[in-house]
């Protein structure tokens, strides 16, 4: 199993660094783990207007920023990877920290909306937190590592991230 170009820089867009081991590529699907637990909780809290599991996630998504090791990685570290018989995740990079925090705060917003008896704002912030999710999940382009690289970190490979996406759509 080989990992694409395409697939590379994303990878190193959300700080991941690559490596051609053969191992690597059978844990990179395995990297969506954390990313499809978060957005599935956020979507049933958000569905079910459950402030409770909202207030839970944040500190979830919290030390997900702080560490270079997200709780959930822990899930997948010590129980599944013991099934699939791959390696543990690597660890997080700025980029996906700084998306864990922006993450959390998105789920305090979520949370107040619906505390202040705002469900509709709720609704929409929590369906776009999803979609986002959703999207790093099934394509693992991550648009706030896009958005940390193009103003901290790597400009061009942010750049290159999406010009490749762009000429893949026209050929």
């Amino acid at each position: 199993m080989s990992i694409s170009p395409r697939l590379q820089c994303l990878l190193e867009l959300r700080g991941i660094a690559y490596s051609s081991d053969p191992e690597f590529a059978k844990v990179v699907p395995w990297i969506r783990t954390t990313f499809i637990l978060c957005g599935s909780l956020v979507g049933i809290a958000t569905a079910f207007a459950l402030t409770p599991l909202l207030w839970a996630m944040v500190p979830i998504a919290a030390a997900g920023a702080i560490f270079t090791v997200h709780p959930f990685d822990l899930i997948y570290n010590y129980g599944l990877r013991h099934l699939t018989g791959t390696r543990p995740l690597p660890p997080n990079g700025a980029a996906v920290r700084f998306s864990c925090g922006v993450a959390a705060l998105w789920i305090v917003g979520i949370a107040v909306s619906f505390q202040l008896g705002a469900p509709p704002l709720g609704y929409v912030v929590g369906g776009l937190l999803i979609s986002i999710s959703a999207l790093v999940s099934i394509t693992h382009f991550c648009i706030a590592s896009f958005v940390f690289q193009f103003f901290f970190g790597d400009r061009a490979l942010a750049l290159r991230t999406v010009s490749s996406s762009a000429v893949e759509q026209l050929v």
